[in-house]
């Protein structure tokens, strides 16, 4: 646990920074306001209340949402393949830079999770992929495509399967 924190505290950029300040003085700014505004009891006890949706939530959607305009990409699954005389499946996919930035770094995941002819299972399934596997691309300059492939393994599932993709880039 010590060393994820470790890791997100290193990989902020700047604009999170801001983005928490700016939750902090909203939250200041909203107990300051509850506490000139209480004689008027219901709208000082919104005022606290907005103070910590802004101050709980803030955060956590705030740095959700920029990172995904910032760092916007497109990853495509070109072809998949079950090996025959090995345990693992070869993905290959193309991601795109769609920002205004280019990427330092950008962690790209393979999940394979179940299919059947359930939605609802379906749905389930995606949410926990009984495979996973990830691979880093390194300086992806804005507007560039590149092509990666993936091998997961071991992979010993033998009915039907899909694979997702999805990147994490910085």
């Amino acid at each position: 646990m010590k060393i994820k924190l470790q890791n997100f505290i290193d990989g902020l950029i700047p604009y999170d920074y801001i983005l928490f300040g700016s939750v902090i003085a909203l939250f200041v700014l909203f107990i300051i306001l509850a506490v000139l505004l209480r004689r008027k009891l219901t709208l000082a006890i919104f005022f606290v209340l907005l103070a910590f949706a802004v101050f709980l939530l803030g955060p956590t959607l705030g740095y959700m949402q920029m990172h995904k305009f910032l760092f916007k990409n497109h990853t495509e699954l070109v072809s998949q393949k079950k090996l025959n005389f090995s345990q693992a499946v070869v993905v290959k996919g193309t991601i795109t830079n769609d920002s205004k930035f280019d990427f330092k770094s950008c962690k790209i995941t393979a999940n394979v999770y179940k299919v059947t002819a359930n939605k609802y299972k379906n749905y389930i399934y995606r949410l926990k992929p009984f495979a996973k596997m990830s691979i880093v691309e390194e300086d992806i300059k804005k507007g560039q495509t590149k092509e990666f492939k993936i091998i997961v393994e071991p992979f010993t599932y033998k009915r039907d399967y899909n694979i997702s993709l999805g990147a994490n880039c910085k």
